[in-house]
This record gives C-alpha cells, structure tokens and sequence, in this order.
C-alpha cells in the first residue's frame, strides 16, 4: 500500500472519529500508573481547590474581540430586513478572521427564501468557496439527491455556522461560529422555516449548544431556541453528507433521519 493511501485511510479514520465526537486518544507513551497512584496519595494532603465556575451550557468563552465582532455582527444583521441585504452585510462584514485566512468570497446561501425547511451545515469548503454557493462539491450533490429523493429539493433554504472557508477545510471553532451566529439567526427570522435540519457535529453542537457527538445527537428532536428567547423551532441534527462519503455504510442513518423530518414536516397537526 502507497504512503499516499495509508494517508488518505489515516485522514479519514480520524475524520470519523471527529464526526463521532471522540476527544481523546491513547498517549503515544507508556503510562506509569503506579506513579500515577503515588501521585494521587500525595495530592490528598493537599487543600481542595476552590470548586469550579458553573457555566449552563456550551457557552463559548469570548475574548473582547470576539465579543466586539459579535455585537457588530448583532448591529448589522439586524438592519436587514430581507435575504438580499443581508447578503450583502454578511459579505461587507470584517469581523470573522476566517475572511482574511485566504476565503476568496462570503459564502450565505441557495434555496427558497420561504422554505419550510432550512438546513444548516458546518462551513464551506472549496468547491463553496469558489462558487460562492454553499453544498455545492460532491457532499452538496449527495445532498441534493437526498433532498430529491425525499420531495424536498424545492423546499429547502441552504446555509452554515460560517460564512467563509476555514483554512484546509477545518471545521469552524466556536468562537468562529459565534461571530457568525447573529446572520444565522437573522436569516431564520427572515426565511421563517418550520424547522431546522442540521448537518454535522459542529452544526447541532453551535445551534443547540450542546456538548455531544453527532452519533448521539442524530435522528433525535431537539428545540432550537433564538438567542432573546422569541423563537423555538424543532431541531434534527443529522449526518454531514461529506461523512457520508467517507463512510457509505452510515446513509441509511442519514436518510432514515431525512424521512422522519419530512414525515414531521407534512403532518397537518405539526406541533410549533
């Protein structure tokens, strides 16, 4: 087997440990556990620490930049009062430094601007980046398939956490997507859907604010809740379609979670 291959199998093994909301990995180095023990004994005679801040939630710590670049990003999302305007604030914008780590242009949206159903991934990636649409590569045509095999290509508004290409297609960090959160927020406010439908780990963890692997979160209702507490819309976090393509055996997963938000969507008597 070539060194490019192990690679790419490397590459996509962690890729799907990442997906599955693994943290951690064994040390590359032996532990000495009965050190560990001895270390343990000696830190019981010390006094306890003073006990930990609560914080509820995900809560992403902000640096006073990131809150600066949050509440302008609040300011200017909030003076659009349609797609188009807001559109263009977002790529007027300054405050996301993923747009000056080499992002060619601000990446929002595509679908319907009334849809019912607005689905909401992680990032753009190259493919988005050069065509300014997003889920437009090769995970945006296996999703489209889906959402065509689903009855849904027609009602369905298209966007992500981030509005710019994070560099070598990394996954966008909380601070990124909390700068971003307020266009986010301001376009389900504009497009009015039923109900969110969100694609990958990184998504669900920034809109709900929960701290679980996509694995876990997949295929379950949540409430997604806007940030002044006006809003409450129901929430499926699925499987990015970009992980589908790494590991084909999870489509069922992806498409069963797809026929239960339809089923949902459809039913006269949906709940709000």
């Amino acid at each position: 087997m070539s060194l490019a291959v192990d690679q790419r199998a490397v590459e996509s093994l962690l890729a799907f440990w990442a997906d599955a909301g693994v943290e951690a990995l064994y040390a590359d180095a032996p532990i000495d556990r009965l050190a560990e023990g001895a270390a343990m004994l000696r830190a019981k005679s010390q006094p306890p620490p003073p006990p930990p801040v609560s914080r509820p939630g995900m809560a992403v710590v902000r640096s006073p930049d990131v809150a600066s670049a949050v509440a302008s990003a609040k300011a200017a999302a909030a003076a659009c009062q349609d797609l188009e305007s807001l559109a263009a604030a977002i790529a007027a914008f300054e405050g996301c430094p993923l747009k000056s780590q080499g992002a060619k242009q601000a990446v929002f949206s595509r679908g319907v601007s009334n849809a019912p159903l607005m689905i909401i991934g992680e990032g753009p990636g190259a493919d988005e980046d050069a065509q300014g649409q997003p889920f437009v590569g090769r995970a945006g045509k296996l999703l489209d398939r889906m959402l065509q095999a689903a009855g849904l290509e027609d009602r369905v508004f298209i966007t992500n956490t981030v509005f710019w290409r994070p560099p070598g297609n990394r996954t966008p960090t909380p601070q990124e997507q909390a700068v971003c959160a307020p266009f986010v927020e301001r376009a389900i406010a504009l497009v009015k859907p039923k109900m969110l439908l969100l694609a990958g780990g990184a998504s669900a963890k920034a809109m709900l604010k929960r701290d679980e692997g996509i694995l876990s979160m997949r295929g379950r209702w949540f409430e997604w809740v806007a940030e002044d507490q006006s809003t409450e819309l129901p929430a499926m976090p699925t499987l990015h379609p970009a992980f589908l393509l790494r590991t084909p055996a999870q489509k069922k997963k992806a498409w069963q979670d797809l026929l239960t938000l339809t089923e949902r969507l459809d039913r006269p008597d949906r709940p709000h």
